[in-house]
C-alpha cells in the first residue's frame, strides 16, 4: 500500500473517522499518486453518477451455459466512462504462429460482486475470493438479517455489504460470505482437510485467524486475537507437521506459529533478517517462503534469502545477494519453488530450485510517490539450493514485469500473467499494463525458456489473482488500485469481471489426440499414504492415438493461497510411474511421495498426462 510515513497518517485518520462515524471512502487520497485523470475530483466513485457514463464494450467471448449474473443480493456493475491514457498504454507482445497454439480466453462472469484481492480453489469445486472491508460497499449485499457491526464507525453502524464470496468457476454463480473482521492484505494456507485456514490483516483483523470449510452451506469462522503481533502483508506456509508458520509483515519483524482454534500466543519469535531487509519503503513484506525435502524453510526478503530451521529458531545458511533491485512487496515479483521431480528422486531428496522473476527498483515507490513510473526489472533468477555454493543464475524475460502471477501448471511450466511493466505496487503507483501472459518452460535450456502466449483484453494490476483449475485451465480475477470500488474517473476501474485461460495444451491441435480421463470412481477412497504404491485408472477417447508408458506423465499439485502476485505454498511434484497396464481402461501405479517435507498432508489436484495433454485432476488426500 504505502510506506510508514503514510501508515502513520493512515491510522489517524481511521481514528477520527470512527469517531465520526462516517462512509470512509474520502480519507485514501493520501495513498496514491496523482491520477494522469485527476482534476481534483479522484475519489469521486461510479456509485455517485456525477459523470457521463458509457457501457462497457465486450471483448471477449462470453462462455456458453455460464450463469447471468442474478444472484441475490448482487447489484450491477456501474457502468464506465471514456478509458484513461494509462488504460490504453498496454503492453501485447507478438505471438510467433510459428511457435503453435497460443492459448485462448473467455469471460467467465461479468460481475464477481468483490474484486479478487485474495483468491483459492477448495475442493468441493468452489473458488474463494476476498477483498477488504476498508474499501468500503462492495457490488453484493449480505442478507439484511446477517450484516456486520462495523468496529470502526459510531457505535450500532451495520455493513450490509460482502466482503467475500464463494464463486462457481463452471458457472458464475456467487454466494455471499460473511468476514467479521478486516482481511486487507492478509494470508493463508489449507490444512490437512482442506479447510482454508486464513491469518491476519488490517485494524481489528491484524491478529485474527480465520476458518472456512470446503461445503457449500460454511461460513468463516473467526478468532480474534489469536497472534501475538498484527499481520499486515505476511506469508503463511505450511510445514511437515501440519503446522502453519506466519512471517513477517508491516512492523512484525519476525514469526509465529498459528495456534489451535480458539488459543492465543504470547509472544512472537524474533527474526533479525526482517528487520535488517526493511528499507525505507519496506521492500520486504510478503517474504518468499517455500517448506524444502529436507524440513528446512527458504525465506526470501528484499534481496536476501536464507535457509531457516523453523525448529532450532536459527539461520542454517545464508545465500547469495539477488542484485539489480528489490523483490518483494511494494517491488512485487514473482516467485515460486520448481517442480519437485521424484522420477529420478529413488531414496534421496529431488534438489530443491527457486526461481524469482521480476520486481522493481529499490527507489520506485519513492518514484512514484512523484508520478514517475521506472521500468520493472526483466530479470529472471534461479537457484539450485541443493548445492554448497548455491549462486543465482539470470536469464531475462521478454518484458519487465512487477505485480505479475506465477503459476505451476500440471505440466510443469509456468505462466506468468498480469502485472505492469513500469512502476509497482500501491494504490495508482503502476503504469503499463501488459497484456501477454508468458510460458516459462523450466527444463529447456536459457534463451528458448520464454514463450509469449495469447493476450487477454482485461488489464490485472494491482490486487489482481489466479489459480489454476482442476480441469487445467487457469481462472483469473481481481485487479483494484483504487481506494474503493471505483468504476469511472480513473485510470484503472475496479475489475469485477472474471477469466478463464485456456493453455495451449488444451487446444484443438495438441489434444487432438486426445484427452485422457481419469475414472474418478476408482480413485481410491483412502487416498495416498506416504511412499507406498498409488493405483488408478484412466481411459482415452474412442480413436484416440496409441498410449504407452514413456507418453504418461503423473503430477499432483497442492492449491496455492495468493493474493499480491504470491502464491503462497504452491507445489508441483511429478511422481514416478512404476506401472502401467492396458485393458478395458488403462491402469498407472506411482510412487508417491515418500514423506511430508515433500508434500506436505492436504489434498492436491491429481494430474494425469498422455503426449502433453492433461486430464482434469481428482483431488486426492495424503496422508
Amino acid at each position: 500500500m504505502g510506506s510508514v510515513p503514510r501508515a502513520a497518517i493512515f491510522a489517524v485518520a481511521l481514528l477520527l473517522l470512527a469517531a465520526s462515524g462516517e462512509a470512509f471512502f474520502d480519507l485514501f487520497s493520501i495513498f496514491r499518486a496523482r491520477s494522469e485523470s485527476d482534476d481534483g475530483d479522484y475519489l469521486r466513485t461510479a456509485f455517485d453518477g456525477q459523470q457521463e457514463q458509457v457501457l462497457p464494450t465486450q471483448t471477449e467471448q462470453e462462455e456458453k451455459g455460464a450463469a447471468p449474473a442474478t444472484a441475490t443480493g448482487l447489484t450491477r456493475v456501474p457502468p464506465s466512462g471514456p478509458p484513461s491514457k494509462a488504460l490504453q498504454d498496454t503492453i501485447e507482445l507478438p505471438v510467433p504462429d510459428a511457435d503453435g497454439p497460443a492459448g485462448t480466453w473467455t469471460i467467465v462472469s461479468q460481475n464477481s460482486g468483490v474484486s479478487a484481492m485474495h483468491l483459492a480453489v477448495m475442493r468441493h469445486g468452489k473458488a474463494i475470493m476476498f477483498d477488504t472491508t476498508t474499501t468500503g460497499r462492495s457490488l453484493m449485499r449480505l442478507p439484511m438479517d446477517n450484516c456486520r457491526l462495523d468496529p470502526r464507525a459510531k457505535l450500532g453502524i451495520m455493513d450490509c455489504w460482502t466482503h467475500s464470496v464463494e464463486f462457481d468457476y463452471n458457472t458464475g454463480g456467487l454466494r455471499p460470505l460473511k468476514i467479521q473482521t478486516d482481511t486487507w492484505c492478509s494470508s493463508g494456507a489449507f490444512d490437512a482437510d482442506g479447510n482454508l485456514v486464513q491469518t491476519g490483516g488490517y485494524f481489528e483483523g491484524e491478529k485474527t485467524v480465520r476458518y472456512l470449510g470446503p461445503c457449500g452451506t460454511c461460513d468463516w469462522l473467526e478468532h480474534p486475537n489469536s497472534l501475538a503481533e498484527g499481520r499486515w502483508y505476511a506469508t503463511q506456509a505450511v510445514l511437515q507437521d501440519g503446522r502453519f508458520i506466519v512471517v513477517g509483515g508491516r512492523r512484525a519483524f519476525g514469526y509465529e506459529f498459528v495456534p489451535p482454534p480458539g488459543k492465543m500466543n504470547d509472544k512472537a519469535v524474533s527474526l533479525l533478517l526482517l528487520r535488517q531487509t526493511t528499507d525505507d519503503v519496506e521492500n520486504n513484506l510478503y517474504p518468499f517462503v517455500n517448506l524444502l525435502p529436507d524440513g528446512n524453510l527458504f525465506i526470501f526478503v528484499n534481496d536476501r534469502s536464507v535457509i531457516f530451521d523453523h525448529d532450532g529458531g536459527k539461520i542454517v545458511r545464508e545465500l547469495p545477494k539477488l542484485v539489480g533491485g528489490s523483490r518483494n512487496y511494494p517491488a512485487s515479483a514473482m516467485s515460486a519453488l520448481l517442480p519437485l521431480d521424484l522420477r529420478n528422486a529413488t531414496g534421496g531428496d529431488p534438489e530443491p530450485e527457486v526461481v524469482i522473476c521480476g520486481g522493481a527498483l529499490k527507489t520506485a515507490f519513492k518514484f512514484g510517490e512523484n508520478n514517475t513510473f521506472k521500468p520493472a526489472l526483466r530479470d529472471c533468477n534461479r537457484i539450485n539450493l541443493a548445492k554448497p555454493d548455491a549462486r543465482w543464475e539470470t536469464e531475462y524475460m521478454p518484458v519487465g514485469r512487477v505485480m505479475g502471477d506465477m503459476l505451476i501448471l500440471p505440466t510443469g511450466d509456468l505462466l506468468l500473467l498480469n502485472g505492469a511493466a513500469k512502476g509497482c505496487s500501491g494504490w495508482g503507483f503502476g503504469r503499463q499494463p501488459i497484456l501477454t501472459p508468458i510460458l516459462y518452460s523450466p527444463r529447456k535450456p536459457q534463451g528458448p525458456r520464454f514463450r509469449p502466449l495469447a493476450a487477454s483484453t482485461i488489464a490485472r494490476m494491482y490486487h489482481s489473482t489466479s489459480a489454476v483449475l482442476p480441469d487445467a485451465t487457469v481462472l483469473v480475477a481481481g485487479g483494484n488500485t483504487n481506494t474503493a470500488y471505483n468504476f469511472s474517473g480513473v485510470d484503472f476501474p475496479t475489475e469485477v469481471r472474471v477469466e478463464r485461460f485456456t493453455p495451449p495444451y488444451l487446444s484443438h491441435e495438441l489434444a487432438a489426440a486426445g484427452r485422457p480421463e481419469i475414472d474418478m470412481a476408482a480413485v481410491p477412497v483412502g487416498g495416498m499414504r506416504y511412499g507406498a504404491p498409488f493405483t488408478f485408472w484412466f481411459t482415452m477417447p474412442p480413436g484416440a492415438a496409441t498410449v504407452a508408458q514413456p507418453d504418461v506423465k503423473v503430477t499432483m499439485y497442492a492449491p496455492p493461497f495468493t493474493t499480491h502476485g504470491y502464491s503462497m505454498n504452491q507445489r508441483l511434484l511429478i511422481l514416478r510411474v512404476t506401472g502401467f497396464a492396458e485393458g478395458h481402461s488403462f491402469s498407472v501405479t506411482v510412487d508417491t511421495p515418500r514423506k511430508p517435507e515433500l508434500a506436505p498432508r492436504g489434498y492436491y489436484l491429481l494430474f494425469l498426462l498422455v503426449k502433453g495433454v492433461p486430464s482434469k485432476a481428482a483431488w486426492v488426500k495424503i496422508q
